[in-house]
């Protein structure tokens, strides 16, 4: 039997599940957290449940030796060091819920480690320059559009550029709504609810130019209620819903299909590791590097200087032999 199969949802024991539902309303909600959030951690929750359950194991008298072995388990189904580190931290909290109602004494996840990542700090993915150029060449012009099929091709270049130059997390382009457009003298500027914080995003001269039509002809035929989203499905019935994470995955997607660039690693968060990297190697500014990504912790940000300036440096550079020469 596969550990990790999906299964018929199973909740927590009466008890856990009320002391887990008072923290996803009060701590978690509360903060607002996005309704993906909450029920990604349930699903979590129920995943670890099950398992419990499948084993013969009350999940409220779980020991540090089950933590672990749940986390075999999933090392074993191939979830990576992130994904389980994440998925430890669910069961950490979950805990923490239990001990604050006194269900438990202690926390069986407290001194549980994720597995260590194997990978240099400069291992991510991102476009060049020119890459970069193939991507957007790849979108179909709004230009040779007209009505409903210029909106739509307005949004789906807006869509990308707002990952790809602003360096937009995908949940961020999900998330905006058109009311979070300010006008900033000649430039218009976002307003980008973030993981932590939010910030304000100031967009180039050529992405103004764009916002605006795209907003005007969104705007003739639309509510202007507060909530409409940036980004939405448009069509003659579509009726203006906010596109999901997903959608924007599969249409980023298909352009890089297009431009031929779609390859391991290079997705939607790609893009926004483009905008930073190709940001500090054009300015070497690494603190407005950190203000446009909306890093608190400039540790952050530095793996992108790494990169560009370990490129740079690179001390194969100086040696002054040329491939293939003949010795003399």
């Amino acid at each position: 039997m596969n550990p990790l199969v999906p299964y018929r949802p199973l909740r927590p024991p009466s008890d856990l599940d009320a002391a887990f539902a008072d923290f996803l309303r009060v701590d978690v909600a509360s903060g607002d957290a996005s309704d993906d959030t909450i029920r990604s951690y349930r699903s979590e929750v129920e995943l670890w449940v099950t398992w419990c359950i499948e084993r013969g194991l009350d999940p409220a008298k779980v020991t540090v030796a089950d933590i672990k072995l749940y986390r075999q388990a999933l090392i074993e189904n191939n979830y990576s060091p992130v994904t389980v580190k994440w998925k430890l931290s669910i069961l950490r909290r979950f805990y923490d819920a239990a001990c604050n109602a006194g269900l438990r004494p202690d926390n069986p996840a407290a001194g549980v480690k994720a597995p260590r990542q194997r990978q240099a700090t400069e291992d991510f993915k991102y476009l060049c320059d020119e890459e970069l150029s193939k991507l957007f060449a790849a979108i179909p012009s709004p230009d040779d559009a007209i009505g409903i099929e210029k909106v739509r091709r307005l949004r789906n270049l807006l869509m990308v550029s707002m990952m790809a130059l602003q360096a937009l997390r995908t949940v961020e382009v999900h998330r905006a709504n058109i009311e979070d457009l300010m006008e900033k003298g000649e430039h218009l500027a976002l307003l980008v609810r973030g993981k932590t914080r939010d910030r304000m995003v100031y967009l180039r001269p050529d992405t103004t130019k764009r916002m605006r039509e795209y907003v005007a002809l969104r705007s003739a035929g639309s509510s202007d209620k507060l909530g409409t989203p940036l980004f939405a499905t448009i069509g003659y019935h579509a009726g203006e819903a906010r596109l999901s994470r997903r959608t924007i995955r599969i249409y980023t997607d298909r352009f890089l299909e297009v431009a031929g660039l779609k390859r391991p690693g290079i997705s939607n968060h790609a893009l926004r590791h483009t905008a930073a990297t190709l940001g500090y190697l054009h300015t070497g500014d690494l603190r407005a590097v950190q203000e446009f990504l909306g890093h608190a912790d400039p540790r952050m940000t530095s793996r992108y200087a790494h990169v560009v300036d370990m490129a740079k440096r690179n001390p194969a550079l100086f040696i002054p032999v040329k491939l293939g020469s003949a010795a003399t």
